[in-house]
């Protein structure tokens, strides 16, 4: 069985964004950049899949500049056999993103394609979906718990509503929440062998994809500032305030 997985490129989660002067967007200059955490959790699964022996290989893809090698190879010296990079400068929609991951999804034939439910940048959760339309195959989002027996898998998936278990069919789509796993550290000897496992370089040209997006991104601002809460001394006190001031009673 081979397992697909999608990862990106994002600011480190312990990093503070800075918006441009312009407000054209996010300053990147001089900014650590990691894998996408949901993406680790996805890449984590595809590994305990593998160490139970029903994944053969794993191999992990990113769609996004020559820099992003450095997440792919992270993801292989947590355990991804090869990696695949489709290289592009652009600020690309999802849509833009699962017509490419569909073009990879094509040409590798995998039997189960991970990805993390939603990127920590633009929080679009899209891709998945969107990627499942484009392919026919099953989905099952928000997963919790995956088990796979022969052709089908068995996704705990979290729904506003408590848990929802739903069987599909392989091929499928998964797209991984927070409490699927607990992502592992990559050893010190993994990362040495990481940086002999193959990477395959591509292009939207090369898979044939147009990228053109039909989403433009306007204006980038900073969320407004809060202001400071306060303490009160008594419920008439409180009660007063969320009527004259906070005018929500």
């Amino acid at each position: 069985m081979r397992v697909l997985v999608a990862i990106k490129r994002v600011v480190d989660y312990n990093v503070k964004v800075r918006i441009k002067t312009d407000n054209s967007g996010v300053d990147l200059a001089n900014v650590k950049m990691s894998m996408n955490p949901f993406c680790e959790i996805a890449v984590e699964e595809a590994v305990r899949l593998k160490e139970k022996g029903i994944a053969t290989e794993i191999v992990v893809v990113s769609v996004g500049p020559s820099l992003a090698q450095e997440q792919l190879r992270t993801a292989l010296a947590l355990g991804a056999d090869r990696a695949i990079l489709v290289e592009s400068d652009e600020d690309l929609s999802s849509l833009a993103v699962a017509r490419l991951l569909k073009a990879i999804v094509d040409k590798e034939q995998p039997h189960i394609v991970i990805l993390g439910k939603q990127a920590i940048d633009s929080d679009n959760n899209q891709t998945g979906q969107m990627l499942a339309a484009l392919t026919g195959y099953a989905q099952g989002t928000f997963a919790s718990r995956v088990d796979v027996a022969g052709d089908k898998v068995n996704v705990t998936r979290e729904t506003d509503g408590g848990l929802q278990t739903v069987a599909l069919n392989l091929p499928a789509i998964v797209t991984a929440d927070l409490r699927l796993n607990e992502p592992r550290y990559a050893s010190l000897p993994n990362i040495m062998k990481a940086k002999k496992k193959p990477v395959e370089m591509v292009t939207a040209n090369s898979l044939g994809v147009l990228t053109t997006s039909t989403v433009k991104t306007l204006r980038v601002e900073a969320p407004a500032v809060r202001s400071a809460g306060v303490k009160v001394g008594s419920v008439a006190e409180l009660v007063e305030k969320l009527k004259n001031e906070a005018r929500v009673i």
